[in-house]
C-alpha cells in the first residue's frame, strides 16, 4: 500500500490550527483563567458562580475543540465528550441547589 492510497481513504479532517493559532488560543485561555482567579480577589456577588460555570464550560470546549481536535475529528467523538460536558454540568448544578436549599433557614 502506498502513501497516496492511505491519503485517498477519506481521513482528511479539514484545516488544522497553525502555531500561531495555538498561541491566540493559549492567550485567550489564559485570559478567561485570570478572570476566574479574579472571582477569588474580587466579590461578584451572586453572578460569581453562574460566571465560573460559564467560564469553565467555554474553556473545557476550547481546549477540548482546538488542543485535542476534536473540532478536526469525527462528530462521534465531538457529541460524546460534550455530552459528557451537559452531564457534568446538571449533575453539578443538582448538587449546588441541594446545597443551597439544605442551608435554607427552617421555620
Amino acid at each position: 500500500m502506498s502513501a497516496t492510497e492511505t491519503e485517498d481513504t477519506g481521513t482528511d479532517h479539514g484545516h488544522h490550527p497553525t502555531a500561531r493559532e495555538y498561541v491566540q488560543i493559549a492567550i485567550v485561555l489564559a485570559i478567561l483563567t485570570a478572570l476566574e482567579v479574579s472571582t477569588y480577589f474580587f466579590d461578584f456577588g451572586r453572578i460569581a458562580i453562574p460566571l465560573l460555570i460559564i467560564l469553565m464550560a467555554i474553556k473545557f470546549v476550547m481546549v477540548a475543540g482546538f488542543f485535542m481536535h476534536l473540532r478536526f475529528d469525527t462528530k462521534i467523538y465531538s457529541r460524546l465528550l460534550y455530552t459528557g460536558l451537559i452531564f457534568a454540568l446538571v449533575l453539578y448544578s443538582i448538587t449546588l441547589a441541594i446545597f443551597v436549599f439544605e442551608r435554607a433557614p427552617s421555620a
